[in-house]
């Protein structure tokens, strides 16, 4: 069994990939944000998912640690993929996505980027009406996806686990999938 963390940085299209990728491969599909959304709905502390992130830290500490959980024991059976994001550009600064507490609970075996250039980041975020984003500059989302290659490095010292990243660009979906494909199936 495999346990697979996927990550991208909001308009990434890491979850579009994601999506056409388990059309051919066998893993169990969870999603990082679901899961903590479902915990903290039913704490009733927030309505929807983009609320999370505004959540003090303390908070959305102790919703991680009760995800993971969950996550580790939907994963027993299963190659399990892990759609999340590596860290959390919050008020206060980044916040991993992954702290110890997390990583302890996981023990993946892979971590896979998604990443694209800036502007198709920026042009993607203004066109999904479905969530409610933060406009950021193409610095601040490079500076956001460096905060993510660094991150999970350290993810990966900490786990022994391996780091890929996938390139996701318009108009080359096909390709990314295959590459995402490939990975998995290694």
């Amino acid at each position: 069994m495999k346990l697979v963390v996927l990550t991208g940085i909001p308009g990434s299209g890491s979850t579009t990939l994601l999506n056409k990728a388990l059309e051919e491969v066998d893993y169990v599909h969870l999603n990082y944000g679901d899961i903590m959304t479902e915990i903290a709905i039913e704490k009733e502390i927030v309505e929807d998912r983009d609320s999370l992130r505004k959540l003090p830290a303390e908070t959305q500490k102790e919703i991680q640690a009760e995800a993971a959980k969950e996550i580790k024991r939907r994963s027993e059976n299963d190659n399990v993929i892990v759609d999340t994001h590596c860290t959390i550009n919050t008020p206060s600064g980044f916040l991993p996505g992954l702290p110890i507490w997390v990583l302890e609970q996981l023990q993946p075996d892979l971590f896979i980027l998604i990443e694209a250039n800036p502007d198709e980041i920026i042009y993607r975020r203004l066109n999904d009406d479905t969530r409610s984003r933060d406009v950021q500059k193409a610095k601040e989302i490079d500076l956001h996806q460096q905060m993510n290659r660094a991150t999970s490095m350290a993810y990966a010292t900490l786990t022994g686990a391996t780091v890929k990243i996938v390139e996701n660009h318009d108009n080359h979906l096909n390709s990314s999938v295959s590459k995402l494909v490939n990975v998995l199936n290694l």
